[in-house]
């Protein structure tokens, strides 16, 4: 069974994002080792200049990186990243299986992204899209899916 997890800076707020998280988690139970693991989001100023965002996303980045198993699989979530189809994400999701990487690990940083040194560590960059959206949407999203591409994998009815 592959293991699934998603890391990811800060925690959600709204109740009905987290209702959201935690419906897909319950799904997800069934296809893989599925985990969320939240980490502090480094505080800042109103207006913090480059240089201080910079210095966050590199202590957010260490956090990450003691979170991230050894020999997984890292895909960053970053707007510059490579848009997937539901079913592109369900064959690279497969792809790593296949080729010995049974641990698969989503990075989602804070509302300032990932670090630089982080994204070029990973093995993907995945965007979500050319839009934008709130930054907790994203976990539910990712979640969604994570779901819908073993979905696919397993030729369930969700996907349709």
């Amino acid at each position: 069974m592959q293991t699934i997890k998603i890391i990811c800076v800060g925690n959600l707020k709204e109740k009905y994002l987290v209702l959201a998280v935690e419906e897909y988690e319950k799904r997800l139970k069934s296809f893989c080792d599925f985990e969320i693991i939240e980490i502090a989001e480094q505080r800042l100023p109103e207006n913090p200049s480059l240089s201080q965002i910079e210095n966050a996303l590199n202590k957010e980045a260490e956090k990450i990186g003691e979170k991230i198993p050894k020999g997984s699989a890292v895909i960053s979530m970053a707007i510059e990243g490579k848009q997937l189809s539901s079913e592109d994400l369900a064959e690279k999701i497969s792809a790593y299986a296949v080729n010995g990487k049974s641990k698969i690990v989503f990075l989602i940083g804070s509302s300032f992204g990932l670090s630089e040194m982080l994204k070029q560590k990973s093995d993907f960059k995945l965007s979500m899209s050319k839009m934008t959206f709130p930054h907790q949407l994203s976990r539910v999203m990712i979640c969604e899916q994570i779901y819908r591409a073993f979905g696919i994998i397993n030729h369930t009815k969700y996907h349709k």
